[in-house]
């Protein structure tokens, strides 16, 4: 989740400006770029259990050590929260999860090795203070009340509001990880374009990505838990978005959606003012009551872009936000399937005509099904698996057309494989763990900390 935004302080006397910020955008292809986030969940070597943020072995003391490589401090109230470096970020999610937020790059080569050197750092930082990290969808072993809660005033606000719409949104800010990818769109024909392709087959990245089928040590009856979760987290600002493929949907739509969409907070003088349930609107009119005549800024109207949910996010760029943490060849193949799928001419048109005929039901039925079926789940007579290895030959088209090559000569097609492997197969990361846990596991999650950290 995000920090403070950076926007400007130019104040918003207009909805014209909030369509504006948006369409701000828009770029050439030439400056379109790839910019992957993953969260991963911190263990201790001994017992398992999550850091706190305190401590000679906390997220803190993890944070402070990833400043030998050149990290700058963020600080919030007097508590390191972030770090930053050449456009990238490293933060906390709620229980402490650490996120990296890449630079925006060229390719998925440059891309894959930032992943590669954060991971290197962080388990050189984390060996030292008796530290481990995983990839998954869902913390599989601790309860909601084991997690520790870190110290950023937005969680706060989040925490208390949370319960009040949703029976699960609490277990979305402490107990999941995700891997997301955030691209470029050339206009707005485009943008509508991609976000329409990117909300149909969010589900089967979905079904590709399933890990998180334990909860609290058990199976939890699904493939990707951490994707039901969303489903009871908060309707008003999560889902399918089904605006999105009707005629006439730009920017002014997204606007108006995200005008209905509740507050969290605003940010003045340096704290979050707990405005959780209000209205926008009000706070354009300067009739917001916590901040009495007060009016946003883009840098507001920025942050308020940032507590929506859906399965797809319109900023300034798009957000692919359906997948499962994972280990590291997983986070090169999310942005790998979705840079083939939308940035590539002919395979964003042939990825369309392979969605542009679901009906609004269809689509409603891929999201509702992949948490618990992944890629057995039926779909036109098949199975999703047939969907994704569909789309998965449409990505790798269009990486080899990118001809993006690193120094040996090799395009980025060939970060696909982990998806291909799991596609052909039909066996995601989460069967594969749950056939683990049922035989040489002998009953028990505590391996995976051991075998699939990283």
């Amino acid at each position: 989740m995000s920090g403070p935004s950076q926007e400007s302080e130019i104040a918003v006397t207009d909805r014209r400006q909030l369509v504006d910020y948006l369409a701000s955008g828009c770029k050439p292809r030439s400056a379109w770029r790839i910019g992957t986030e993953h969260e991963k969940f911190g263990f201790r070597l001994d017992d398992l259990a999550p850091p706190p943020y305190e401590g000679d072995a906390g997220i803190r003391a993890m944070l402070e050590g990833l400043t030998r490589f050149g990290w700058e401090r963020v600080v919030e109230d007097g508590r390191l929260i972030a770090l930053t470096r050449e456009g990238a970020s490293v933060s906390l999610e709620p229980a402490g999860q650490l996120e990296l937020s890449g630079a925006p790059l060229e390719t998925l080569h440059q891309t894959c090795s930032e992943a590669e050197t954060h991971l290197r750092e962080v388990k050189a930082v984390a060996g030292e203070l008796g530290l481990g990290f995983l990839g998954m969808g869902f913390q599989p072993k601790w309860a909601r009340a084991d997690m520790p809660w870190m110290p950023k005033g937005r969680y706060g606000i989040m925490r208390a509001y949370m319960p009040k719409v949703g029976d699960l949104g609490l277990d979305m800010m402490t107990r999941t990880c995700t891997v997301q990818v955030n691209l470029d769109f050339a206009d707005e024909a485009d943008m509508v374009k991609k976000f329409r392709v990117a909300l149909a087959l969010q589900p089967v990245a979905t079904a590709l990505f399933a890990d998180s089928p334990f909860t609290e040590g058990r199976p939890n009856g699904y493939l990707s838990y951490r994707s039901h979760i969303w489903t009871d987290t908060d309707p008003d600002r999560t889902g399918m978005l089904d605006f999105v493929f009707e005629d006439g949907f730009g920017f002014e739509r997204y606007v108006d959606y995200m005008l209905g969409v509740p507050m969290y907070f605003a940010y003045r003088d340096g704290r979050y003012v707990d405005c959780a349930g209000l209205d926008f609107r009000d706070f354009l009119a300067g009739r917001l009551a916590p901040l009495p005549g007060a009016t946003p800024t883009l840098r507001d109207w920025s942050d308020h872009l940032t507590t929506a949910f859906p399965e797809v996010r319109l900023k300034k760029f798009l957000e692919m936000r359906g997948a499962d943490g994972g280990p590291w060849k997983r986070l090169c193949a999310l942005p790998a399937f979705w840079i083939g799928l939308l940035y590539d001419d002919a395979a964003l048109d042939a990825a369309w005509d392979l969605v542009k005929d679901f009906s609004r039901e269809e689509r409603h039925a891929l999201r509702d099904g992949v948490p618990e079926r992944a890629l057995g789940l039926p779909f036109r007579g098949g199975r999703v698996q047939d969907l994704a290895l569909a789309a998965l030959e449409i990505a790798a088209a269009g990486l080899s057309r990118r001809a993006r090559l690193n120094a040996s000569g090799d395009n980025e097609s060939g970060f696909l494989e982990p998806l291909l492997e799991v596609a052909r197969s039909g066996r995601t990361a989460a069967d594969i763990k749950l056939e683990l846990f049922h035989g040489r596991w002998q009953g028990s999650v505590d391996p995976v900390f051991r075998e699939f950290a990283y």
